[in-house]
This record gives C-alpha cells, sequence and structure tokens, in this order.
C-alpha cells in the first residue's frame, strides 16, 4: 500500500561553506558606527550604529547590540539585540534577549530563548547589501600611487678583472 519508490526523486542539498568569524569586537569595547562589508564579525562589547553584513553575525554572551535594522546572511544571538533582525538564517540561543522584529527564512531558538517582536517567515529573503568592494577607495587611491612611484633599479658596478695577476716585488735591504 506505502511503497517506497525504488528510484531517489530527492537531491541532496549542495554543502555550504563554513562561515568563519574574521573580526572580533571585544568585550569591554563600546563601539558606535557601521559594520559593512564582507565576513564574519563576532561582537562581544557594545555596537550602537548600523549592521549590513554579506556574512556571520555572531553577537556573543557578553555582547549588547542596539540597532535601527540588523542585516546579515546569518545571525546568531546569545547577548542581546535591540532592533529588527532582516536575515537567511536566525538562531537565537538560551541565554539569547532580541527585542525587534524579524524577517528570515529560517529559525532556530533554544529553550530559554527571549524575542519581543514578531516573526514573519519567507521563502527568500532580500537583504539589500551593497556588492563587497574588494578594496576601499582610500586603499585603492593608495595602490594606484605606489603603482606609479617609479622604483630605482640600481646600475651594475664594473667587476674588477680576476684573471690578471698583479706581482709585486720586494725592496731588497741594501
Amino acid at each position: 500500500m506505502f511503497k517506497r519508490s525504488t528510484t531517489p526523486t530527492e537531491t541532496t542539498p549542495a554543502i555550504q561553506a563554513v562561515e568563519r568569524i574574521t573580526s572580533v569586537l571585544g568585550p569591554g569595547v563600546i563601539w558606535h558606527g557601521a559594520i559593512n562589508g564582507s565576513g564574519g564579525v563576532r561582537i562581544e562589547g557594545a555596537f550602537e550604529g548600523e549592521i549590513a553584513l554579506r556574512g556571520m553575525l555572531v553577537v556573543g554572551e557578553t555582547g549588547r547590540v542596539t540597532c535601527q535594522n540588523v542585516r546579515a546572511n546569518t545571525v546568531i544571538v546569545a547577548g542581546a539585540v535591540r532592533g529588527n533582525i532582516t536575515t537567511q538564517k536566525l538562531e537565537i540561543r538560551s541565554t539569547g534577549r532580541v527585542w525587534g522584529d524579524v524577517v528570515t527564512t529560517a529559525f532556530v531558538t533554544d529553550e530559554g530563548a527571549f524575542l519581543r517582536g514578531q516573526i514573519r517567515m519567507e521563502e527568500t529573503v532580500e537583504l539589500d547589501l551593497e556588492a563587497a568592494p574588494e578594496t576601499t577607495p582610500s586603499e585603492a587611491a593608495q595602490a594606484e600611487a605606489i603603482a606609479q612611484t617609479p622604483i630605482p633599479v640600481p646600475q651594475p658596478q664594473p667587476k674588477p678583472d680576476l684573471g690578471t695577476t698583479v706581482v709585486r716585488k720586494k725592496k731588497s735591504a741594501t
């Protein structure tokens, strides 16, 4: 009656590369500003401003984030986030606290996690992140200046002829 078909109809999902943390805002650090670009960021201190990240954002247990809207591919919260979160995957750990609305395609939570806001699950989420430049404008200008600077090349010095033998006579004591 319920027989499994012999031909496999399911395809295995492609294995994604492991996202890595490349930058850390350590405990005791208070930062006001913007985090933009690509890569993995872990926040253990306090951050206030704007986050638009192509990569992973981890708010550690001692991390405190206050943003109008946090945008990142993956967000893991073990600390506190005050603001809306737009992400492809959100994970709130047991020590995590979120005050704000969430738009995501995947949601994971541990027992004891806290969320005050609404969750809207979508099939796809547009993060509207700018294409990450390979270099910043100041780095590009610096590289251009270095490329245009002439490099002095030392001219080879003539080598002494080692094939000639010099004979010196000793003075005789007469």
